[in-house]
């Protein structure tokens, strides 16, 4: 805000301005619900009017963002470096609750698991090791507050990383060197495009298996931090997802 002063800006135009854009997508999402609520039928045209129905359960799944945030977790390397997003998690369920009108409406909160467990983390891993797990602790400290208790569950999302690709990445970087002599050769000219290709495909055929081939390389489709694009993990996770309601349901009943 100095800055800004200093620089002659509208200090008031620039709180409104921030005020508008903070919670806006929250807005949004409660929104969409009370607008599908408002008309059922809309989408979901066998609606039984008299039958009613329940807003049964929320589930929470984010975090990369906020954990990668060092401007507003300037000490997140530290012990207590999170300790405001479980604050502001446990606010956002009253929250939720208080505007969809549902006191004690069931919570599950998708705790981040990019990586796997983290005390399996390989060499590369460890400069992350601190802060990914303590990032995760405070995703799941508002599970321990007596006003949640029975009502909100964490589900450890690390559980259902793909530990076999892994294991198949760290056997890849044992033959990293022999591909950059090949691409090496590629980029020079020394052999043409399609004898490196053939090239890269043998020396991966000596090193895999058919079938350790297709899970290397057709299981992943995205970045490690969007879940791999992994259709085993997030079915896991959904799958993990729905038990934990299930229970905290069951439980209500």
């Amino acid at each position: 805000m100095a800055a800004f002063k200093k620089q002659g800006k509208d200090l008031e135009a620039i709180r409104a301005a921030k005020v508008e854009a903070t919670g806006h997508y929250y807005r949004l999402m409660n929104e969409h619900v009370k607008k599908v609520l408002a008309d059922i039928k809309r989408v979901y045209p066998n609606y039984d009017a008299k039958a009613g129905y329940e807003l049964a359960g929320f589930v929470w799944f984010q975090g990369w963002n906020d954990m990668v945030d060092g401007s507003t977790y300037p000490n997140r390397g530290e012990a207590g470096g999170y300790d405001q997003y479980s604050e502001l998690l446990a606010q956002f369920i009253r929250d939720v609750r208080e505007d969809l009108a549902v006191p004690k409406l069931p919570f599950v909160i998708g705790v981040m698991g990019v990586g796997g467990p983290t005390d399996k983390y390989g060499p590369d891993q460890q400069r992350y090791k601190g802060t990914h797990q303590s990032f995760r602790m405070a995703m799941a400290q508002p599970v321990s507050l007596p006003e949640f208790k029975g009502n909100v569950a964490a589900v450890l999302t690390e559980n259902y990383w793909d530990m076999e690709v892994v294991e198949l990445r760290t056997k890849e970087n044992t033959i990293q060197q022999k591909k950059d002599e090949i691409n090496a050769k590629i980029k020079e000219g020394k052999v043409s495009r399609e004898e490196g290709s053939a090239a890269l495909d043998n020396l991966y055929a000596e090193v895999f298996t058919p079938r350790e081939l297709v899970i290397l390389k057709e299981s992943v489709s995205n970045f490690d931090f969007h879940y791999m694009g992994s259709a085993k993990i997030m079915a896991q996770i959904g799958k993990g997802f729905a038990e934990a309601m299930a229970e905290l349901l069951e439980g209500k009943r």
